[in-house]
């Protein structure tokens, strides 16, 4: 039993969806796993297990930001043996190749995070996603017509950026969007053997301003949570 899930062995399932918000990890719950059952409250990180298309499937919040992300995805590898992690949140666009509402794959996350400047004693280490998840998500939004790109994106730690002119510098370098965990899920998942890949939905467009009102975020999310699962369940297992 982790610390700071506390979920009991056998509890959760090898393949997981990782939301932020706890919330949306209830409402994933509700609305695509059937016979759910609650297996973490701690600190009101909600974990949920069930069956998506008759295969067993978790769903667990991170909190914001990759030190937070980095518990849950420790504990769920060290103590739970999870091997399929797929974030599934927000991200904003950063590029005006994108619009509001398309959903990002990310095949890379670039990051100002110092966890891996601490891992990795100053080298730049590419946090990249698993290839067949990767694959597996590309063609199923291709089948499903789903709004999408392929495109590296920047894991901030910081929400609100004292120098956001310095974002700049990386979409020079092809990076679409900015999120707050894919790199150190990445980077977590290789370290250990497993498969990883955050899907995100452009909830808000930093260059036009735009933003999705929270029907639209609710109606876009099932159309991306629906995109993970379908890729979860294509991909063998390592």
């Amino acid at each position: 039993m982790s610390t700071h899930i506390a979920a009991q062995p056998g509890q959760i399932a090898p393949r997981i969806l990782l939301p932020g918000d706890p919330l949306r990890a209830k409402w994933i719950a509700e609305n695509f796993l059937e016979d759910a059952e609650c297996y973490s409250e701690v600190r009101g990180m909600l974990g949920f297990t069930g069956t998506f298309r008759g295969e067993r499937v978790s769903v667990q919040g991170t909190g914001m930001g990759q030190p937070s992300a980095s518990i849950y995805v420790n504990e769920l590898i060290s103590e739970y043996d999870v091997q399929q992690l797929v974030r599934v949140g927000s991200c904003g666009a950063l590029t005006e190749d994108l619009k509001v509402r398309d959903v990002v794959i990310a095949q890379a996350a670039a990051t100002d995070s110092s966890m891996n400047t601490l891992r990795f004693q100053g080298y730049h280490y590419p946090a990249t996603a698993n290839f067949a998840l990767l694959r597996a998500a590309v063609d199923a939004a291709e089948e499903s017509l789903t709004e999408h790109a392929v495109a590296t994106v920047f894991s901030s730690d910081s929400f609100y950026h004292s120098r956001p002119e310095l974002t700049q510098k990386v979409v020079e370098y092809g990076v679409a969007a900015v999120e707050m965990e894919a790199a150190e899920i990445y980077t977590l998942a290789a370290r250990y053997g497993r498969q990883a890949l955050a899907i995100c939905t452009v909830s808000d467009h930093i260059i036009t301003g735009e933003e999705t009102t929270s029907q639209e975020r609710e109606q876009t999310f099932g159309d991306m949570v629906d995109l993970a699962l379908t890729a979860m369940l294509a991909t063998p297992l390592p």
